[in-house]
């Protein structure tokens, strides 16, 4: 491309100089004297070419100090960073365990397994509660199994005594010559046996008397009610709790200083009366996990003694229900 000479004048009108130069403003030479114009023969200043550096250029020209500072600043940083004593250090294996479960990361997965767990303990723990409940005929001895096989068939022959006992009285009705007076009799015998079990008339019979001393007053209502229960499972037909006749709708409640019963207090020593054949109420109280057992570990003091001749004699007012009548008439 030929270049312009010293004498063209320029497009903008300027004069030419004496001497063949134009005038030109003075022009910045790059720092580090390097990148200037080129100069022609004779010292004239020839047009510098303008095509840019290319970056490798560019990336190579010399810096002054402080943009030479500017950059090994970050470098000398990065190495600082970089070196031995700024290096994070390795997690030991128990540091690594605990970051692995805390905090806990629970997944859907993990959820439904824990609920399984749960399901499954509460299964074992009924489980075992059941069958803890059991463990005392498990580990009875030959002798109390054989005593309890013993009650529970002489409860079954009382009741069966009880059957043939109904049906003779029916079988003489019908055959009676005298049905009114044969009907008249029977009837004043179950009044008599209804009064007893009312509690209306006083009785008495073989049976047997037991004694609960409960000296750091730990027995509770609900452990005298288990007992009067088990002797009315074991064929007590009349109970008298101290000065108390016990009936089908007596209840024991807990108060100060004792239990009350029917509303009436009592306090221990409790005696009670029980009327009965003794050969099936005192093995019932003494079997393994019985009534016995488990007021003495309540603390309390059991003594239980047989008797050809027991007297009930604490009696209840007869009260005429309000709404219940017979239905014969």
């Amino acid at each position: 491309m030929p270049m312009a000479t010293d004498d063209t004048p320029e497009r903008d009108g300027t004069p030419p100089r004496p001497g063949g130069g134009t005038p030109r403003e003075p022009r910045q030479e790059p720092p580090g004297g390097s990148g200037g114009a080129d100069r022609g023969p004779g010292g004239a200043d020839r047009p510098a070419d303008r095509r840019p550096m290319p970056p490798e250029s560019r990336s190579q020209e010399p810096r002054d100090g402080a943009g030479r500072a500017a950059d090994e600043a970050p470098a000398a940083g990065t190495d600082q960073a970089a070196g031995p004593g700024a290096a994070k250090p390795e997690m030991t294996g128990r540091q690594r365990l605990a970051a692995g479960l805390w905090p806990p990361r629970l997944t859907r997965a993990q959820l439904i397994v824990a609920l399984l767990l749960f399901i499954l303990g509460l299964g074992l723990a009924i489980q075992v509660r059941s069958t803890s409940d059991n463990s005392a005929l498990r580990g009875a001895r030959q002798e109390d199994l054989v005593r309890i096989l013993d009650e529970l068939d002489n409860r079954s022959q009382r009741l069966t005594d009880e059957q043939r006992r109904l049906e003779g009285q029916k079988t003489e009705l019908e055959n009676s010559s005298d049905q009114a007076e044969e009907a008249r009799k029977q009837t004043v015998e179950k009044e008599q046996q209804l009064g007893v079990l009312a509690g209306t008339v006083a009785a008495q019979g073989p049976g047997i008397n037991l004694t609960i001393n409960d000296p750091t007053h730990s027995v509770e209502a609900d452990k005298l009610l288990d007992t009067v229960q088990e002797l009315r499972a074991a064929g007590a037909e009349a109970i008298q709790i101290n000065d108390v006749r016990i009936v089908a709708d007596s209840y024991l409640s807990d108060v100060r200083g004792g239990v009350e019963v029917d509303g009436r207090h009592v306090t221990q020593p409790y005696r009670f009366k029980v009327i009965g054949k003794p050969e099936d109420l005192e093995p019932a109280l003494n079997i393994p996990g019985g009534v016995v057992q488990t007021l003495e570990k309540e603390q309390a003091t059991v003594s239980v003694s047989r008797d050809g001749k027991i007297i009930v004699d604490a009696l209840r007012e007869a009260k005429r229900p309000d709404y219940a009548r017979s239905s014969s008439r």
